[in-house]
């Protein structure tokens, strides 16, 4: 099937939303038990925790945990948003400095100003926003219009602000106990926040079973995934990294290996994406020379652009491996599956 297709479902009983390009799975949400990123607490501070430089923050059925809790005493309660999830029995990353984030608009209580996204390059359209933007908003908040405003009618951007603008000073004004102020989005949400390209949404109950969604699924449950030329790969979670290890085939010629890696590099980032994984990722490349490593970098940062989650090339080992650190915004897909 060619062009873009967006699928809200259920999956296992889950709220699930697809992204499908040209019969390819290219991005995916599903609900989890764990608190969402963009989730708002009122916390209470704890002690200081030593030799981490942050402290431990309690709410309502979460253990969070501040990174920076410099001149914060503990007793205190704090409007902390989920960042990430947890890697596995470690508290939740929080930080104090909300966002409220929607399809056309972010809300930054902290950050007074009208920001226009980079990506909107027609200056006449840019300034026409800002005056919308000026006319809406009683300039309490700071606001940034996303990218998706260049195409939108302007009474949808005009309804976003409002809506997002009452959300905080909702939140905002709550009173200063523990509590979920804001649960974060779920996936139907986030498919319509973040997935603005034109695409065909299909919105049946079974739309993941008409429209090839499940099979995609199903390869994921594989830590393979077959690369053009013959070429293959495996995605493999550890406790303590994600580890990629890419393999050539039966191909023998000189070029075998940079031509692998290439495939490898540019599909990892969807794989990363689909399958929920984040935190150290170690690549282990296919025999290459050490003048192509310069090409391979290039290639993967290029992908990295076109993501959308925050992810650092940090550098080659002595060993040849290629290491990444990628933030933990989705949860691991495996867990979330059906039981076959």
């Amino acid at each position: 099937m060619k062009g873009a297709l967006i699928c809200l479902d259920h999956l296992g009983g889950r709220e699930a939303a697809a992204r499908m390009v040209d019969g390819r799975l290219e991005d995916l949400f599903i609900a989890s038990d764990a608190p969402r990123p963009g989730a708002i607490y009122a916390a209470t501070t704890g002690k200081p925790a030593k030799g981490q430089g942050g402290l431990f923050l309690d709410a309502p059925g979460a253990k969070l945990f501040l990174r920076q809790g410099k001149g914060i005493g503990p007793g205190e309660v704090l409007k902390v948003q989920v960042t990430s999830h947890a890697e596995p029995g470690k508290a939740i990353p929080v930080t104090p400095r909300l966002l409220f984030k929607s399809r056309y608009v972010i809300v930054t209580p902290d950050a007074p100003g009208i920001n226009v996204s980079r990506a909107i390059r027609d200056e006449d359209r840019a300034e026409d926003l800002r005056g919308i933007a000026h006319g809406v908003t009683e300039g309490v908040h700071g606001l940034i219009l996303r990218s998706a405003c260049a195409e939108a009618e302007d009474g949808e951007i005009v309804e976003d602000i409002a809506a997002m603008e009452a959300l905080a000073d909702e939140v905002l004004a709550a009173p200063a106990e523990p509590a979920l102020l804001h649960p974060g989005d779920g996936p139907h949400v986030l498919a319509w926040r973040d997935w603005t390209d034109p695409a065909e949404i299909d919105t049946a109950d079974g739309s993941f079973a008409e429209r090839g969604v499940l099979d995609a699924l199903e390869d994921l449950r594989s830590p393979r995934v077959e690369l053009d030329g013959g070429a293959s790969m495996f995605v493999e979670p550890t406790r303590a990294l994600v580890a990629v290890d890419v393999n050539t085939g039966r191909d023998t010629s000189f070029a075998a290996g940079l031509k692998a890696n290439l495939a490898a590099v540019r599909d990892l980032p969807r794989q990363l994406r689909l399958r929920g994984l984040g935190g150290q990722v170690t690549l282990d490349l296919a025999p290459m020379p050490k003048k192509d490593r310069r090409t391979v970098e290039s290639a993967l940062k290029a992908a990295l652009r076109a993501d959308g989650v925050e992810t650092n090339v940090v550098g080659w080992t002595p060993l040849g491996h290629l290491e990444l650190q990628r933030a933990r915004a989705r949860t691991p897909i495996l867990p979330l599956l059906p039981k076959e």
